[in-house]
């Protein structure tokens, strides 16, 4: 706004004129820090911005890159834990095949010796019904003497007369045949 009133009161060139000289414009020297800006504009752009524009680019490339790798890891990974879930499930299967066949072995194991064990107690049983048997014969055999014995000794009381030793036999054996 101020630039149309300078225009209006006198004219744009006096105008200029009068800045420049309030502020020591030359225009030689803004021609040359001009050419200067721009031989340093240049050399920068050759010498700074290239290779810094090449360093981003290469940095770019590389995270890029470091994305793709990260994905193909993130698969592999997944991969791998799928394997992984597999294995164990495997190993879970196999472990309780395992015990399973270790339960029915033990079961079997426990009955045979079960068996066994109730072979062994008849076998003991049978030995000491037989051992009793034995016993029984012998006490059997004993209390007949015994009782021979006392059945001789009362008949000689009784009869008051001395028993020979064939009276004897014969009184043992008929007792003995009427206990049997």
């Amino acid at each position: 706004m101020n630039l149309v009133l300078v225009a209006a009161a006198g004219g744009f060139s006096d105008t200029l004129k009068d800045t420049a000289e309030t502020f020591s414009w030359n225009p030689w020297l803004f021609l040359s820090q001009v050419i200067s800006f721009v031989i340093v504009a240049l050399l920068l752009r050759r010498f700074a911005y290239k290779p810094i524009l090449a360093v981003l680019e290469d940095r770019r490339r590389k995270i890029e890159e470091g994305q793709l790798n990260a994905e193909k890891i993130r698969k592999e990974l997944a991969e791998a834990e799928r394997r992984y879930q597999e294995i164990v499930a495997k190993a879970n299967a196999d472990a309780q095949r395992m015990i399973d066949e270790a339960r029915e072995s033990a079961a079997h194991l426990s009955a045979r010796k079960q068996q066994e064990a109730v072979a062994t107690a008849e076998q003991i049983i049978a030995k000491a019904r037989e051992a009793a048997a034995i016993e029984h014969d012998r006490t059997m055999e004993s209390l007949k003497r015994e009782l021979g014995h006392l059945i001789v000794d009362t008949t000689a009381k009784v009869t008051g007369k001395v028993l020979t030793p064939e009276d004897q036999r014969r009184l043992q054996q008929e007792a003995a045949r009427q206990l049997s």
